[in-house]
Parts: C-alpha cells; structure tokens; sequence
C-alpha cells in the first residue's frame, strides 16, 4: 500500500518559506503537523506535499488547481485561503481584491473538483490576529471565515476555525506574540494553528489518538 499522501494549499501562511526549505515543507504549520505526526508515531508514512504560494487570492488558486491539488490525487486536500482577498482592499492594490460573492463562487467551484476525488477535506478559515473586534479589515476577514464555514457544512469538510483560537491567545498575551503585522502567524503562531487543526480533524474523524 503507497503512503498516504496530504496536501496543503493556499497562501503565504500555508508557504512559509516551502521554496527555501530543502525538504520543501517550510517553516510554518504544515512543517509543525508533519513533526506532531513523526513524534506521535516513528514509523507514520504520511506524505506531506506544500503548495502554498505567498500573495495568493482564490484567483490564483483556481489557476494552479488542477496542477497542485486535484493532479496530485491526495489521500487528504488542506485548503487555507483569503486573508489576501481582503487584505488587497487595504493595502493600495483594491482592483486585487476579491469580493465575498467571487470568492464563495470560486472556492465552491474548486472544492467540488476535489470532492470528486473522494478525498477528505480540510478547510481552514481565513483569520486576523487583531484583538479589535470591529476593525473593518477583521470583519471582512470574519464574512470570508463565515463563508469557509458554508462550505464546509456543504462538502463535508472538517472545519478549522482559527479565530477562535487566536482570540483565546490573545486575550492572554499581546496580539505581536502571535502574528506582528496581524497576517502572518510568528512561530508559536504556526503551532497554535497546527495543534487547532490537529484537534479538529482528529474529532472529525473521531479518533482518540492523532490522525495517521
């Protein structure tokens, strides 16, 4: 039997330097999940393949589909996407940016590609570590998570909702531990990710022990 085979994609937070690292994992969450895995059991199998690519919006995504999600044929498809759908709005390039109705189309479109495949689905929402809950760039972030949700519910995906999470870590400790332009996640950011995720598809799949 081949090894299983995850794949995760999306943007720059799902990236985290992949085309630095020799063994092309990066820096980030995917790289803490493959190391949870290997300590939780030596002799896990796992092919862990990262195809985030930094500045990405669900346009992007759709272009580079077929090659590195649904071509791939992965046992388990990760999908984090659309911080930058709405950071383009507030960061001088608004012609970038995506709006709420593009991007539910757009992502319901490529899940139900790879939902043909048969493969089980993770959805990540997208999040803003910003402790201000009315800060006009958190509520959009939240109308994207909120649509993350949708489909989720749709294709039967495992929800990973980071909000939430980062939220608890900051009431505790300033927002600048976690991320400190509030997009991309710091160190223990990435591993507060890679745990939420961890728990969610293990409760997903109802498993007592990790996911293998």
């Amino acid at each position: 039997m081949s090894a299983p085979r995850w794949v995760f994609i999306g943007d720059s937070i799902t990236d985290a330097d992949r085309r630095e690292d020799a063994q092309g994992y990066g820096d980030g969450y995917v790289a803490r999940l493959r190391e949870q895995l290997l300590v939780n059991d030596p002799a896990c199998r796992t092919a862990f393949l990262n195809r985030g690519v930094g500045g990405d919006t669900v346009r992007h995504l759709m272009r580079r589909w077929h090659r590195d999600a649904t071509a791939l044929r992965p046992d388990l498809l990760s999908v984090k996407i659309g911080v930058n759908d709405v950071w383009r709005a507030f960061s001088g390039r608004p012609e970038e940016a995506v709006g709420a109705d593009e991007y539910r189309a757009v992502l319901r479109g490529l899940l139900g590609e790879a939902s043909a495949l048969e493969c089980r689905l993770v959805l990540i929402t997208p999040f803003l570590v910003e402790p201000d809950r009315r800060d006009r760039m958190r509520l959009d972030v939240e109308r994207r998570a909120g649509i993350v949700s949708e489909l989720a519910a749709e294709f039967g995906a495992a929800l990973v909702d980071l909000q939430p999470a980062f939220d608890a870590a900051m009431a505790a400790s300033s927002p600048e531990v976690w991320a400190p332009d509030r997009v991309h996640p710091s160190g223990p950011g990435h591993l507060l990710i890679a745990r939420t995720w961890l728990g969610t598809v293990n409760a997903a799949s109802g498993n007592a022990s990790p996911v293998r």
